[in-house]
């Protein structure tokens, strides 16, 4: 490439002191100051063009020279007469009319260098001559680096932004892990305490039940007895006892309202063995052989109290073999799904709860007829913290967790839902774990 210099470069006017009078330079004063001007721009790293009103370059130094052949990559012995020959596209048109009106013009050029490369370029005009009259100077600043370090850095970014939402998403849920296990061993125990008055409630209770029969038995006896005693006073002193206290009502009401008793001590002890069987287990929980059914049922039994005032609840139980798996963990999968289909069903509706088994794998589906799942929101509904509830009323943990817990079983969970019509989810899970991954 052949290096064009212009003439020496040349003060405009004589240097001026704030505190002395003007006076004139010597002349090899003024050329030793030119020359060592000339100097310090060709040793400046700002590639520097001085052109005219032809744009024909009367000055270039080292920097521009070798920008010229960043910039012409594959034309690298071009003749650099004028500016355009640096590249084409280097001093755009609406810059130098700018520069012309206001003496000065700055912007960014982006230069196609070879296919698939570009070079960003920072470049400022200057008109020189007295009242923004040429010469013009150019001046040129390779911004590439700088553009690639910032897109390296934005990208850095995005991914160090990614990482911590990832390290903080498991982190809430290690944190949420914790909760819910430090809730079950708390269920676990009021369960036991509950379970300790209601075990000598019921057997007080059936110890009473009998001794009510006993008592009525022995009420006919000595009813009978004085009927055939033939005691007027003493059989109009029963008929008035009798009547007075409604004594066949009692006898008839007693022995119901003892079953009835007996029957909610079971519900009871069903609840507080439900409880138990639901919350057994933390985070340290063993792999066991598990009937799912079982769990569905336990799960079931503690969400009724929210499912009760607005929905049916219909089970379709398939034949399931044991499951090889974490119980409680699966039980709070079961959970959360089911009091999702309760939120999503607003005043009546109905949700179903089947079970299958295929190729080795075992399937819950829980189904509901409620609002459904928007489409733009359906694929984000497992993400952590997302959630479509009012602020205060859901943490948007409950099914990112419930994922986490059925890919740790090595299974999958699908949903499909229909806005208006409802939504189901699906889970699949081996009757086996593989071996050496638990």
């Amino acid at each position: 490439m052949n290096e064009k210099h212009g003439p020496d470069l040349m003060p405009t006017q004589t240097p001026v002191s704030l505190d002395q009078p003007s006076r004139p330079e010597s002349s090899s004063v003024s050329d030793e100051i030119a020359s060592n001007l000339v100097r310090f721009v060709d040793a400046s790293a700002t590639a520097t063009l001085l052109f005219d009103r032809q744009q024909r370059v009367l000055y270039a130094n080292r920097a521009a020279v070798a920008l010229a052949k960043i910039v012409n990559a594959q034309d690298k012995d071009r003749i650099l007469d004028f500016v355009h020959d640096w590249h084409p596209d280097l001093l755009p048109a609406e810059a130098m009319h700018a520069c012309l009106k206001s003496g000065d013009w700055m912007g960014e050029v982006v230069l196609n260098v070879t296919p698939g490369s570009r070079a960003n370029l920072l470049v400022q005009l200057s008109m020189l001559g007295r009242g923004h009259t040429w010469p013009c100077g150019l001046y040129v600043r390779d911004t590439t680096d700088d553009y690639t370090r910032e897109a390296e850095l934005h990208a850095r970014n995005a991914e160090l932004e990614i990482t911590y939402a990832k390290i903080k998403g498991v982190q809430e849920q290690a944190v949420q892990s914790e909760k819910l296990a430090s809730i079950g061993q708390l269920a676990a125990g009021v369960a036991h305490e509950i379970n300790n008055p209601i075990g000598y409630i019921n057997s007080n209770l059936s110890t009473l039940q009998q001794y009510v029969a006993n008592f009525l038995t022995i009420v006919e006896i000595c009813s009978d007895a004085i009927v055939r005693s033939g005691d007027p006073a003493a059989v109009s002193a029963l008929e008035e006892a009798r009547r007075r206290f409604d004594l066949d009502f009692l006898a008839t009401d007693v022995g119901q309202l003892l079953t009835e008793s007996r029957e909610g001590i079971d519900r009871v002890c069903k609840i507080v063995q439900d409880l138990k069987e639901f919350s057994r287990g933390s985070h340290k929980e063993d792999w066991v052989k598990a009937d799912i059914h079982k769990g569905l049922d336990s799960t079931l039994n503690i969400a009724w109290n929210e499912l009760k005032y607005k929905s049916e609840v219909i089970k379709t139980f398939g034949d399931l073999p044991l499951v090889e798996c974490l119980p409680s963990e699966l039980n709070q999968v079961f959970l959360n799904i089911l009091l999702n289909a309760g939120h999503a069903i607003k005043e009546r509706g109905l949700i179903t709860v089947s079970t299958g088994c295929s190729n080795g794998k075992i399937w819950i589906a829980i189904a509901d007829d409620g609002e459904g799942i928007p489409e733009d929101v359906l694929p984000r509904i497992f993400e952590p913290f997302f959630t479509t509830k009012p602020v205060g009323s859901g943490t948007g943990l409950g099914l990112a967790i419930s994922y986490g817990i059925v890919a740790k079983h090595h299974g999958t969970i699908e949903v499909t839902s229909v806005p208006g019509q409802g939504t189901l989810f699906r889970i699949e899970l081996p009757t086996e774990q593989p071996s050496g991954l638990i």
